[in-house]
């Protein structure tokens, strides 16, 4: 392996700025190397539809081992702070931020293993499966890019996202149902002091309801949080008129998420109609839950190539989100494979280049598996 390559290519791509939404040149940048390696690469429109300068990039390669094409992702943005990001390698073989950034290892450790891996069997002209890859933008603003993703282009059933923290040998094989809600309660102002009877205190229909909901860890499989709460105006003589409400549900369930949100709604719903005001609840699902059984042939490739490099393999749930979720819901099955970053979302994140060149060892073994 060409360590130093390996290094200067994760260096490179770390050092742009690729924000969600503004990842036009992390876009260009992907789609040189991938033509200078022999990929169809196109882009869609994605952009335009969030108001983003680049799409999603879709790149494709024949390969001469038969069978299906498997399916490679990452995510080109960056959670900030991210802006004027810089690699600094240190004698140790960690790689870190200089401190003020992120360090961007989340998802350009996973982008580097597969550039390089590509690359190694391009020189070797080895032999390797037919092979797709996905590039998505926003990702770290819950899934967007692949949520609007044309799927009818991808020919693969299984994929594998390198996009998770921990030991490496590690894969999520389930993710959760996300739901995230807004709830508006809206009162009667009136004046605190003269006319309180006159009001509908929205903040305190909010509260009573509040109390009546299960907040944190709810029973094994499900979360549930209020995250935000805004009311009333900035005076202290006035009934509040309106309150909102942010918050989630996750669930490993995706029927019982929907049933907490419904009960959720309901509670706010009771407490609003007793006092005499309204309530109003707005809800997304930007996530899907899904579960990859351990027999599934993903699986088994995967168990090979971390037997090929003595890594133990660890398959878990995670209670997080990644594209696998969108990629699911269109039928392609497949793993959120751990890819050498640490403490991610925070300046002090960091990989190895160790982890780096594991991680691209992986990626290679999987390409090249006949099964």
């Amino acid at each position: 392996m060409n360590r130093d390559r390996l290094v200067k290519t994760f260096q490179e791509l770390t050092a742009i700025d690729a924000p969600p939404f503004d990842e036009r040149k992390m876009a260009d940048e992907l789609t040189a190397r991938l033509r200078k390696l022999g990929f169809v690469v196109s882009e869609d429109r994605a952009g335009e539809y969030y108001g983003g300068t680049a799409g999603n990039l879709y790149a494709s390669r024949q390969g001469n081992i038969p069978g299906k094409p498997l399916l490679f992702s990452t995510h080109m943005d960056t959670v900030e702070p991210s802006r004027g990001k810089k690699a600094v390698l240190h004698e140790d073989g960690r790689i870190t931020s200089d401190g003020t950034t992120v360090l961007g290892a989340d998802c350009m450790a996973g982008t580097a293993a597969i550039l390089e891996a590509l690359t190694e069997l391009y020189e070797e002209q080895a032999c390797c499966r037919d092979l797709e890859l996905l590039f998505f933008i926003g990702e770290e603003k819950h899934l967007k890019g692949s949520a609007v993703f044309d799927f009818t282009k991808v020919q693969a059933e299984e994929s594998y996202i390198l996009d998770l923290s921990g030991p490496l040998g590690t894969a999520a094989v389930q993710a959760p149902t996300l739901i995230d809600f807004s709830i508006t309660v809206h009162g009667k102002a009136a004046h605190a002091g003269f006319a309180p009877e006159q009001g509908v205190h929205s903040i305190k229909i909010a509260a009573e309801a509040m109390t009546r909901i299960e907040l944190g860890r709810v029973g094994d499989s499900m979360t549930v949080n209020i995250g935000y709460i805004e009311g009333g105006v900035k005076a202290t003589n006035i009934v509040p008129e309106c309150c909102r409400l942010l918050g989630e549900i996750r669930s490993y369930s995706h029927e019982q998420a929907l049933g907490e949100m419904k009960r959720i709604e309901k509670i706010f719903q009771e407490e609003a109609e007793k006092a005499g005001g309204s309530c109003e609840a707005d809800f997304t699902v930007p996530i899907q839950a899904y579960r990859v059984q351990e027999t599934h042939p993903c699986v088994r490739r995967f168990r090979r190539a971390c037997e090929r490099l003595k890594l133990p393999v660890r398959l878990v749930p995670t209670f997080g989100g990644s594209d696998q979720s969108n990629l699911a819901r269109h039928g392609i099955s497949g793993l959120v494979l751990a890819s050498a970053m640490e403490q991610v979302h925070s300046c002090a994140e960091y990989t190895t280049v160790s982890g780096l060149e594991t991680v691209t060892e992986l990626v290679k073994l999987l390409m090249q598996d006949a099964e």
